[in-house]
């Protein structure tokens, strides 16, 4: 196996982000070696390998950071598609029902990726130490930029830990809080300074989403929501439709259906229970939603899913 040879001060910049994407491609598919999302001892960092393209699955993205080394995927919210690279890279600022599809992918070039999400408090204090005012207005959740050689290099030195799991512990943080700082410093730092700032519309909807969440196979209560965001009904409606592109309501049933889902092909559960375990009385409707959001009734779904390759469909 070769070294890893490091970007010469005097290459162009494009020629060195060229350089560590490979690198990251090389640490990714040697600490992934096989399809799916894998947690790592590095907080808050996944891993992403997928050796085939996938079929158009709906997930839950939490707030994060995604840095594609190798393939290309797109990802979906309410009509709007995004498209990314490894010349790219994605940020989604709340927990979004989006659906990921992955275009590019083979046993030789797999898709490979690493998913930081977003520690509020870091972000916060980072925040404050900044120094600037929260900008106002609804801004973009989901939007991709061009790849950024400083902040590729960081992810890189964040993965490259798990070589070194005895320095974890005191450079992780660290170098999360450089990430923290090129994204706040860069085209999307608006949207950033939004998330940490506990008055803007972007954070309380991140509350609002945060308690429907935490009881989505519960009745909906739009004032119980309202009152944890911090915001009146009709306000929590209007800015959560704004920046979601969905309602309440329409966030909780993604949420259901998406459990129901994981609960049949996970754990091999009926499509009866799934859906009265997700909070739907009426087998009939739980079947009309769940084929309108995936495209086919429960149990054909599955039974596609299970006959696909493994793969990385989530992220």
């Amino acid at each position: 196996m070769n070294p890893i040879k490091p970007c010469k001060i005097a290459r162009d910049a494009d020629l060195c982000g060229m350089d560590k994407i490979a690198d990251l491609a090389h640490l990714i598919s040697r600490f992934a070696p096989v399809s799916g999302i894998s947690g790592t001892a590095v907080p808050r960092l996944s891993l992403i390998r997928a050796n085939h393209p996938s079929a158009p699955v709906p997930a839950v993205y939490e707030a994060s950071l995604c840095i594609i080394a190798q393939g290309s995927k797109r990802v979906s919210l309410a009509g709007q598609s995004v498209v990314y690279d490894a010349s790219s890279y994605l940020l989604v600022s709340v927990d979004l029902p989006l659906v990921g599809h992955v275009l590019e992918a083979s046993p030789a070039a797999p898709y490979l990726c690493c998913k930081i999400d977003f520690d509020a408090a870091a972000l916060a204090d980072l925040l404050v130490t900044e120094g600037r005012a929260s900008p106002r207005g609804d801004l973009p959740v989901l939007a991709v930029y061009p790849g950024d050689p400083d902040l590729i290099d960081a992810a890189y030195r964040l993965v490259r830990l798990l070589d070194r799991p005895e320095s974890i512990g005191t450079l992780a943080a660290l170098i999360e809080r450089e990430i923290l700082y090129r994204l706040l410093t860069g085209p999307h730092g608006a949207t950033l300074r939004q998330m940490a700032s506990a008055d803007s519309h972007l954070n309380q909807i991140s509350r609002a989403i945060a308690t429907i969440r935490g009881g989505f196979h519960t009745q909906l209560r739009i004032d119980e929501i309202a009152a944890a965001s911090g915001m009146s009904p009709s306000s929590l409606h209007a800015h959560f439709k704004a920046i979601t592109r969905m309602t309440p309501l329409e966030y909780q049933k993604q949420l259901r259906l998406q459990e129901a889902r994981r609960l049949m092909l996970a754990d091999g559960a009926s499509a009866g229970a799934a859906g009265f375990a997700v909070g739907y009385d009426s087998p009939s409707q739980f079947s009309r939603e769940y084929r309108r959001l995936f495209g086919a009734p429960p149990r054909q779904d599955i039974d596609r899913l299970q006959a696909m390759p493994a793969s990385a469909a989530a992220y």
